[in-house]
């Protein structure tokens, strides 16, 4: 069984939760990160959302492409979909990304379902900021899920201004 890689803008960057074979920058064109994705379980409930990433249409995204081994490829996808696929908030894809040797891959990501209730579109930074700091789910607190990924990032040499300029909101 092939290879393949596994695109992340978010948590799967530095909490992939599975092994990989590399880890490389990598930039996916047509979409980006954005923090506009209700989330009832993972950093918040229904009755107090969190806001987590979704790759919205348009621009382009710096991530990660992690590659993992053709032979894992049943564990990591049925994982990967209990993780994301959880309210079916996301469509899984696959979409060609561009490592930071200039090679093109076929990538799984998962983008945002517009149609979706959870999806929020564009907010403003201070309201961002304020759910951000309510939040808490199963997997944490919604302001280590922010300030873990903005870390991330800049450990990267990514430069993301909507997520620097809600981090700049944050009072906690």
């Amino acid at each position: 069984m092939r290879d393949f890689w596994v695109f992340g803008y978010g948590s799967l960057m530095w909490n992939p939760g599975f092994e990989t074979l590399e880890r490389r920058a990598a930039t996916m064109h047509g979409v980006h990160r954005a923090l506009c994705v209700l989330s009832w379980v993972h950093r918040g409930t229904q009755e107090q959302p969190g806001l987590v990433l979704g790759l919205d249409r348009g621009g382009s995204c710096r991530g990660l492409a992690l590659k993992v081994e053709g032979g894992r490829r049943e564990e990591v996808l049925g994982y990967l979909r209990d993780r994301e696929l959880v309210t079916s908030v996301y469509i899984e894809k696959w979409r060609n990304a561009r490592l930071d040797d200039g090679q093109s891959v076929e990538a799984l990501v998962y983008v945002i379902d517009r149609e979706h209730l959870q999806y929020t579109g564009r907010m403003e930074d201070e309201r961002i900021a304020r759910i951000v700091e309510a939040g808490a789910g199963r997997s944490g607190r919604n302001i280590d899920y922010l300030v873990n990924t903005v870390a991330h990032l800049r450990e990267s040499g990514v430069h993301d201004p909507h997520l620097e300029a809600v981090m700049a909101k944050l009072r906690s």
